[in-house]
């Protein structure tokens, strides 16, 4: 059993919007499509500038991305000046997807993160288990609020898409169950991915049994269910899900802007707003 280290993350993110209220959190999931030449008029140079646009508009204090390449997290960082990322590839150092973790750095600070692969393997970078073809991964951190001080473990993940891979899918869930299991019980959690699976999925039934679905729990809810739409605008599958435990949540949407018939990603990205109990000063 391999149980990581807990870590207190400080980075704050600032757009041209008020930000969110001390013990608040805003969270979005967002694959944001690899920048492959084959998308033609959907490809990443044609589209990025909307996907900035859409997280200008949410302001989210923090990102999970999958799918991220490093000159597409460069970009974005370079437009959105008060946003840092961090994150290593799927086979390590530089290359190939990242988990990237965007985080507002006038709102958080990172105090400490990491990586691990979904694998027999986990601490071996590019690993690979289960008869899946590429690296899985999760990227980690522990931030804390800079106004406030409040602490919560976070994680981003990606999981194997293809159809016959629901067995890795769950076998996936349970490696990240067993280390969230780990993290101390007054600690909130958030986690945030697109698991390439349904809510009526095992891997579904497994996290849930920690945590919440914030679609399902919060207040209120935007947006259509379904989140994948494949540049359509028309969505099929809700497999992009924000869960957390030892927060409110408040409400949580799917976003659909798009412009002139292009859509930032073929994913909706996905938001929830959380708050913490009045009482709760967890550290």
């Amino acid at each position: 059993m391999r149980l990581i280290p807990l870590l207190l993350a400080v980075a704050m993110l600032s757009l041209p919007l008020p930000p969110a209220a001390a013990q608040t959190l805003r969270v979005m999931s967002f694959n944001v499509r690899l920048p492959s030449p084959d998308d033609g008029a959907n490809r990443w140079e044609l589209r990025r500038d909307l996907m900035v646009r859409t997280i200008r508009e949410q302001a989210p204090d923090l990102i999970g991305t999958q799918e991220l390449y490093k000159l597409q997290g460069d970009y974005l960082v370079g437009q959105l000046t008060h946003y840092a990322w961090f994150g290593r590839g799927r086979r390590g150092g530089d290359g190939d997807e990242h988990m990237g973790v965007f985080y507002r750095t006038d709102r958080l600070k990172v105090v400490e993160s990491g990586d691990y692969w979904l694998s027999d393997t986990p601490d071996v970078p590019g690993s690979i288990s289960w008869g899946h073809p590429f690296p899985r991964m999760v990227t980690w951190a522990v931030f804390e609020l800079k106004a406030g001080g409040q602490r919560f473990y976070y994680a981003n993940t990606h999981f194997p898409y293809r159809d016959q891979d629901e067995p890795a899918r769950t076998r996936a869930a349970q490696e990240i169950l067993h280390r969230l299991e780990a993290v101390p019980a007054n600690l909130p959690i958030v986690l945030t991915g697109d698991f390439n699976t349904t809510p009526a999925s095992p891997a579904h039934a497994l996290l849930t049994g920690l945590l919440q679905d914030a679609r399902l729990a919060a207040d209120t809810h935007g947006g259509p269910e379904a989140t994948f739409h494949d540049f359509t605008g028309t969505p099929d599958r809700r497999i992009d899900w924000i869960l957390y435990r030892g927060l409110h949540a408040d409400a949580a949407r799917t976003v659909t802007t798009h412009q002139d018939g292009r859509y930032p990603s073929d994913h909706f990205p996905v938001v929830a707003e959380f708050r913490w109990p009045q009482h709760d000063r967890a550290h």
